[in-house]
């Protein structure tokens, strides 16, 4: 198949991204990424048990690692932005037009719903402040029962109901638990349970409740602060990430130096027997299966600092800042990923790690507030910084997926119109895109942990097929494009292993997918294979089959060039490899039965 470009159609009301920041401002948009572990800290636990602190580490280490492979390839694209994924797209064109914008595509899938999940986990703290649900022993709850003592009659079905479940207990306790129950449901706000509509669709659900509209306010607090350019928000993001990252450091090291941590609660380590159960199983295929499904969903988070290398063509120097920014960004990452699951755990144990707040996100504050000896002050500081934690992962989010569409579009993968940029150097229609599309994910994220997770699970299927596809590419385009300068050069070695990691990842994602949702890992290559019909609409309709000409003028190709393909099938064998990875880990890791 040739591949043929034409000139590039200019939209009339486009400008060009603002070469405004050094590596520094780009650590500072990327220091949101630390904040993903409070995502899923709870849901690892409940997949690994004892094991968790050490899946963050492998995670963290494998992500590091990878990142070197990330940092070559994006030094032979000094004038693209949208990260990773575009330079690797690059490497792919040669032998697949439809793998290429995948590699895009799939990128922007794993990125872009941390708007949702983050602002669904942030208007929990809010609700939480303003709609508090009472406390088991608050007076209120204490009076209501008194009072109300008798409204439980001793041959109620509810109690014999309550018996069977809960054998070896008396009827006296039945009716002092469904007392409390009934006190906390008629104290319990009425704007924890109002919704506009809710429904359920296939595996997930989703409602337009008052955690939803709250969401919105503050996704749309984000698109105001990163309508004002990439300068702009990493001024913003500076401020918030100092009063974000110096807390978590702090919760991370003062329970070890104060002696609060419990030794026991990292042995034995063995994984669960069943997920969100504390008893521990054993090292079979189910437990197995468990810890890579840990290991899956780990990725999501310990792999984001990437994002540091979203902003090539906005920085002064991008010759030696690309580097800079995503090896400093991996550094503060690696700190923060091993110190805070392992203090976590440490502290809490795993029935703690286990507790429905830490699960959802809900409860994490209050956590970090006991570790620290706090008291209701600092419970409440600690809260307003955790919100804070999750709206700077929220504008890193934005900033790195809304590029990642605007170099999309640029490069001829996305439709035209996503190529927009105001006179701040923001990229505004892809910022809209992802505005749109996060508040539709957004419902499904406010309506339950089940959906939160089905949500956060099928997200990183992209994630795993944009890593495999991009790790892979270091080594394409080392020899296919190995006439191009390099201002950064990873060792040969680092290469290899990052390409090994791209088939561990792979079965990471095969076996534990099912972990989360039995769907998810069907429910990702659906969502992966959304690009076919949008890229074929630009490349066919919009572009009537060729490539704008400077797509690939960073490696000073000519179109006929990429009718040569030096790798050969070799690209085409690591394609297949990769899936029959991922189907055979599907079929031979099962979870506990």
């Amino acid at each position: 198949m040739t591949t043929t470009f034409s000139p590039p159609v200019a939209d009339s009301g486009s400008q060009t991204l603002h070469r405004a920041i050094d590596w520094r401002g780009a650590f500072w948009v990327a220091s949101g990424v630390p904040a993903l572990v409070l995502f899923s800290i709870g849901g690892i636990a409940g997949t690994a048990g004892k094991v968790a602190f050490l899946i963050w580490i492998v995670s963290m280490i494998m992500g590091f690692i990878q990142s070197f492979t990330y940092a070559e390839i994006a030094g032979l694209f000094p004038n693209k932005s949208g990260g990773a994924s575009v330079y690797g797209a690059a490497a792919w064109v040669r032998y697949s037009k439809l793998i290429a914008p995948l590699s895009v595509w799939c990128n922007w899938v794993a990125w872009t719903p941390v708007l949702s999940l983050g602002c669904s986990i942030a208007a929990a703290y809010i609700l939480n402040a303003l709609a508090p649900i009472p406390a088991a022993d608050a007076p209120q709850v204490l009076a209501w029962i008194k009072a109300n003592a008798s409204s439980i009659a001793a041959d109620s079905p509810r109690i014999a109901e309550w018996l069977a479940a809960n054998a070896g207990k008396t009827a006296q306790d039945a009716i002092d638990a469904l007392l409390s129950q009934d006190a906390i449901a008629a104290l319990t706000p009425a704007a924890r349970t109002w919704t506009l509509f809710t429904h359920s669709l296939g595996p997930v659900s989703f409602s337009l409740n008052v955690a939803f509209f709250i969401g919105a306010v503050l996704m749309l607090l984000v698109f105001a602060i990163q309508h004002r350019g990439i300068l702009g928000t990493a001024s913003v993001q500076k401020y918030i990430g100092l009063l974000v990252i110096v807390p978590m450091l702090i919760v991370g090291i003062v329970p070890i130096l104060t002696g609060q941590i419990n030794w026991s609660n990292y042995s034995p380590i063995v994984p669960l027997a069943a997920a969100y159960a504390p008893e521990p199983g054993s090292w079979n295929i189910g437990g197995w299966t468990l810890i890579l499904g840990g290991m899956f969903i780990a990725a999501w988070s310990t792999y984001g600092f990437e994002t540091a290398i979203c902003y090539t063509s906005e920085f002064r120097n991008p010759k030696t800042d690309t580097f800079k920014a995503i090896f400093y960004s991996g550094l503060l990452c690696v700190l923060l990923y091993t110190l805070v699951p392992f203090t976590f755990q440490g502290v809490l144990g795993l029935e703690g790690m286990l507790a429905t707040p830490i699960v959802d996100g809900s409860g994490v504050a209050e956590a970090m507030a006991t570790m620290v000896g706090g008291s209701g002050f600092v419970t409440n500081i600690l809260v307003m910084l955790m919100i804070l934690a999750l709206m700077l992962s929220i504008m890193t989010a934005m900033a790195g997926s809304s590029r990642t569409l605007y170099q999309g579009s640029i490069d001829g993968w996305l439709p035209r119109y996503l190529s927009h940029v105001n006179s701040h150097g923001a990229p505004t229609s892809a910022m809209w895109t992802d505005l749109c599309v996060n508040l539709v994910v957004l419902a499904i994220a406010c309506a339950d942990a089940t959906s939160f997770f089905f949500i956060l699970a099928v997200s990183n299927v992209g994630y795993i097929i944009f890593n495999f596809l991009n790790l892979n590419a270091g080594w394409i385009h080392r020899i296919d494009n190995a006439h191009v300068e390099r201002p950064w050069r990873a060792p040969t070695w680092i290469l290899g292993l990052g390409t090994l990691f791209a088939f561990v990842n792979a079965a990471f994602m095969g076996a534990g997918a099912k972990v989360w949702n039995p769907l998810a890992l069907w429910a990702g290559f659906t969502a992966a294979a959304l690009i076919i019909p949008v890229f074929l609409f630009r490349h066919y309709v919009q572009d009537k089959g060729v490539f704008p000409a400077h797509m690939l003028e960073d490696l000073n190709l000519k179109p006929g060039d990429l009718a040569v393909k030096k790798a050969g099938i070799l690209p085409y064998l690591t394609l297949a490899a990769g899936l029959a990875v991922v189907l055979i880990s599907n079929w031979f890791f099962q979870l506990p039965g």
